[in-house]
């Protein structure tokens, strides 16, 4: 059956046609077949070519986002641990995350993935690297599939405890032959490389100091013995980090990622705060990503991702919400806000503006613009993800697309710019979301789950871990 989205006030594609939002268009149409976009243009070009219409007169229309680091489950552990540094905020909750079954990781995932959905992420990755108990990946690749996300299911896994010189205790750590050979199930039963593929398996040991560099280098191995498997941790996420690494590798963790054979184009990570120069030149020569999480590095004081660097370097950046324990959010929006602003007080830059430079005196206004922000957000998360078919609007593309309505308090004033306001006025949630052509929210509500069940299912949840 085939879709039209017609009459779009304004449509950004992110195609490569040109400038960071790609081609624009008002008065617009995007005609889906299947789970396929098979043209754009304006709709009076377009119209009568659809079996169902959906009238988007007063939207704004972009590609699905997509969403490249997070913890789903970490949603039962919000505003905990509000003012410690990171390493303390860890071993305070490592002891809470070890009493989380199965049933907490399903109703945790369906509220993150709600979260996600309902602030413009079509596609999102999870780390899920504490599974205590009988906890599974496959659990969260079944809500996956109920909710409609699309969705690459990262195997985290942590196997270095305390008792050999690791920062979690060892009641949260796996043995490392029983993490691979669950990584090697995950891949043969999930992990599709087919164009519009719904989910894909990512290998992904934890960081630095919860696991042994054996595991990073047999991680490695087993991820590049299967096609388009990626590889994914943390690094350089805190100074304690470094200390960690100079005191037990003798190296920063940069250096220590290449020892063990974790650069690369089909690696990214999570962070990537403490990057020097020299470093930043590498990831770009080798192709390695990164993944900026603003909100949560604000929230743990942690620092300033170099993003407008890396991008500039060349090497290619996304965006995650990082945990529901360390942000507190899984809010796709408010996370292309926080990246833009973020990247505009920058110390290193800030202490560096020139009267009349590029940024003013006293800052970086022009640091990254909103739709740059977006692009990261797009393109930039697909990039990571190893996806062509994802992050724009073009024909032959997966139809992941999402649309805001205009007549809302934030918008009001905005007409010149209704997508920059889409960063610059929000955050916002979507009324409209295609995913695989699916339509999974209608009308501001979602198609698929019953959120007040889910809701009331996850309050149960957390009183019972917290009585355990």
């Amino acid at each position: 059956m085939k879709t039209l989205l017609t009459n779009i006030a304004h449509l950004a594609t992110f195609d490569d046609a040109g400038g960071p939002a790609g081609r624009e268009l008002t008065d617009a149409a995007v005609l889906i077949d299947g789970n396929r976009i098979i043209a754009v243009g304006k709709a009076c070009d377009l119209a009568g070519q659809g079996d169902r219409v959906v009238d988007l007169t007063d939207h704004v229309v972009m590609p699905g986002m997509v969403n490249t680091h997070h913890h789903m489950y970490q949603n039962l552990t919000r505003v905990m641990v509000q003012d410690d540094p990171l390493f303390v905020w860890l071993k305070t909750l490592y002891p809470i995350w070890a009493r989380l079954d199965d049933a907490a990781i399903r109703v945790s995932a369906q509220m993150a993935m709600a979260e996600l959905i309902a602030t413009g992420c079509t596609t999102s990755s999870d780390h899920l690297y504490i599974l205590p108990n009988n906890c599974t990946l496959d659990t969260t690749i079944e809500v996956a599939a109920e909710m409609g996300l699309r969705f690459h299911a990262a195997r985290g896994a942590m196997s270095r405890g305390e008792s050999k010189g690791g920062l979690p205790p060892d009641s949260c750590v796996e043995e490392e032959d029983a993490i691979l050979a669950d990584a090697e199930r995950l891949i043969g039963r999930y992990h599709d490389m087919a164009d519009h593929a719904m989910t894909r398996i990512v290998l992904a040991p934890c960081s630095p100091f919860s696991v042994t560099p054996q595991l990073m280098k047999d991680a490695a191995a087993l991820a590049r013995r299967h096609h388009g498997v990626r590889l994914h941790s943390h690094i350089a996420e805190v100074l304690d980090e470094e200390t960690y690494c100079q005191q037990i590798y003798g190296m920063r963790s940069v250096g220590f990622a290449e020892s063990v054979g974790w650069l690369g184009p089909d690696v990214w990570f999570a962070h990537a705060i403490f990057l020097d120069d020299s470093e930043i030149r590498l990831f770009a020569e080798t192709g390695t990503g990164a993944t900026f999480c603003p909100s949560a590095h604000m929230r743990c004081g942690l620092g300033i991702m170099r993003a407008r660097e890396m991008l500039d370097a060349g090497v290619t950046v996304g965006l995650g919400v990082d945990g529901s324990a360390s942000n507190d959010t899984s809010d796709m929006f408010q996370e292309v806000r926080m990246a833009q602003f973020l990247q505009r007080v920058a110390p290193d830059r800030y202490l560096s503006a020139k009267p009349g430079g590029r940024g003013g005196f006293g800052g970086t206004p022009g640091a990254l613009s909103a739709r740059e922000a977006l692009w990261m957000a797009t393109r930039g998360g697909a990039k990571l993800l190893g996806r062509e078919d994802i992050g724009q609007i073009a024909p032959g593309k997966s139809a992941d697309i999402i649309a805001v309505n205009l007549n809302q308090l934030g918008f009001a004033g905005t007409e010149r710019d209704p997508l920059a306001a889409l960063v610059m006025c929000g955050p916002f949630k979507v009324n409209h979301s295609f995913i695989n052509g699916v339509q999974v929210v209608d009308g501001g509500g979602f198609t698929r789950l019953d959120i007040g069940q889910a809701l009331a299912d996850h309050r149960a949840t957390v009183r019972r871990i917290y009585e355990v």
